[in-house]
């Protein structure tokens, strides 16, 4: 009776259990309150885009008191949204690291990471991929302070590790890193334990460092950065003299190999050897002096033969007048028309937002919109010097057609370019106040729906009046 009564406990265990997962997976797909959840959803998801935790945390109070409980009640009817999309989850975690940020009571932020950690866990639960979650979870662990250092967050990362194997993420190197070297020196974990977490991820590293094109500089990076904190125990971890005599001899034999020396050294640090050693003074030397030449003559290559690359590169050195010259030379060079219109647009916003040359910049965003009609930018950049030139108008009349202009282009550029829509409409709502009224339309005689020159623009707009 009493193991009957033991089973029946268990089972009941079991269905709560099934049921709150079900529960935290719910979708709206069929729900009694589906078109109450895709509306909810559908307000609070414009206020969300491009936007990470830092600016919502510093978002009008009463926009993300909006955005929040739309949020609030899609998740509460639909944590899964419909199934397809864990969006409630990943955005409910955005809301959580902005409440976070704000709050200054210890007990109310640890509510606010702990539903952070609940939020990964039922998107793990629900949408899988759960080794790629967990490294993100344990990511913020790491960076939030009511987890940091603890055991709770190197567990994480291991189980991360674990699961992930070769596909865990670059991000787990630094955090990693440094908790393994914490822990370690918090006499936690032993140097067995040490050295093997930093082999399994010296083997992910370079195993990505080779095979993985796109982000193998980020694998290579953050593998740098973990070994650079591993220096802190490597003596005592690491028997460096095996490694030199294992090393050395490839060096040797390969003295002007970039390749072989980086991972000579590398490897010799890795395993406990003082960079101020004669021998990896000679190696770190030979690969700096190889890789900056190297380097240095590739880079200069590249931006002797691609202006269009060296244009980049000066704008975003601030040598402006230079990247525009840059620009103006790849213009001939390029392609195809997109490429033309990338190149000119980049020149009109140059000239509007660094130089002040107005004047080019429209014939500029003219041939850009030309080149590429569908692309909303340009259009964009065309309104917001109309903006800017309104304040040299005449008269108020003649300023107030000028932003009707711009704001022309602004829903021009909205009804062609999905991707510059929110912007656009942003535009058109600051200047609704500044469009002409009825009143100076009467004493003027124009009527609306007329299309009138804009004489201090050399543009005609179709007059449309404040409501």
């Amino acid at each position: 009776m009493k193991a009957l009564r033991s089973s029946f406990f268990l089972l009941s265990l079991l269905v709560v259990a099934f049921q709150n997962g079900w529960a935290q997976c719910e979708t709206w797909v069929g729900s009694a309150r589906e078109d109450e959840a895709v509306s909810a959803h559908s307000i609070y998801r414009p206020y969300l885009k491009d936007r990470e935790a830092d600016d919502l945390s510093s978002m009008a109070s009463e926009d993300f008191n909006v955005a929040f409980n739309n949020w609030q009640k899609a998740y509460e009817i639909a944590p899964a949204a419909d199934g397809n999309r864990p969006t409630h989850y990943s955005d409910g975690r955005l809301f959580y690291k902005a409440l976070l940020k704000k709050e200054t009571d210890p007990a109310k932020k640890k509510e606010h990471a702990a539903m952070i950690m609940r939020l990964y866990d039922e998107q793990m639960q629900c949408y899988k991929n759960e080794a790629f979650w967990l490294g993100r979870k344990a990511y913020d662990m790491f960076y939030m302070a009511e987890y940091g250092f603890s055991d709770e967050t190197y567990n994480t990362f291991k189980q991360a590790i674990e699961k992930g194997g070769n596909n865990t993420e670059y991000i787990a190197f630094d955090p990693m890193g440094k908790l393994v070297v914490y822990l370690y020196q918090s006499k936690k974990i032993d140097k067995d334990e040490a050295r093997n977490l930093f082999v399994t991820l010296e083997e992910i590293a370079n195993h990505n460092i080779k095979n993985n094109e796109r982000y193998a500089q980020y694998y290579d990076a953050g593998f740098k950065v973990m070994a650079a904190e591993f220096s802190k125990i490597e003596d005592e971890v690491f028997d460096c003299d095996y490694f030199k005599k294992k090393l050395i001899p490839q060096f040797e034999a390969n003295p002007d190999d970039l390749e072989v020396i980086k991972y000579v050294y590398n490897k010799l640090r890795e395993e406990g050897c003082d960079t101020s050693m004669t021998d990896m003074i000679v190696l770190r030397d030979k690969y700096e002096l190889l890789a900056t030449e190297i380097n240095a003559q590739l880079e200069a290559k590249r931006r002797e033969e691609n202006s269009g690359y060296d244009a980049i590169q000066l704008q975003k050195e601030g040598k402006y007048a230079e990247a525009v010259e840059r620009y103006k030379q790849a213009i001939e060079t390029a392609e195809n028309d997109e490429l033309k219109a990338q190149f000119y647009y980049s020149i009109a916003y140059i000239q509007v937002w660094q130089l002040g040359s107005l004047g080019q910049a429209q014939g500029n965003a003219t041939q850009a919109s030309r080149l590429n009609a569908n692309w909303g930018k340009p259009h964009l950049l065309m309104g917001d010097i109309y903006a800017k030139l309104s304040t040299g108008c005449k008269d108020d009349w003649d300023k107030r057609l000028a932003i009707l202009a711009a704001c022309e282009k602004y829903a021009y550029a909205r009804s062609v370019d999905k991707d510059v829509a929110e912007d656009a409409s942003k535009r058109l709502g600051n200047y609704s106040d500044a469009l002409p009224t009825r009143e100076d339309g009467f004493m003027r005689k124009v009527e609306e729906g007329q299309r009138v020159n804009v004489p201090c623009l050399g543009v005609s707009t179709v007059v449309r009046y404040k409501n």
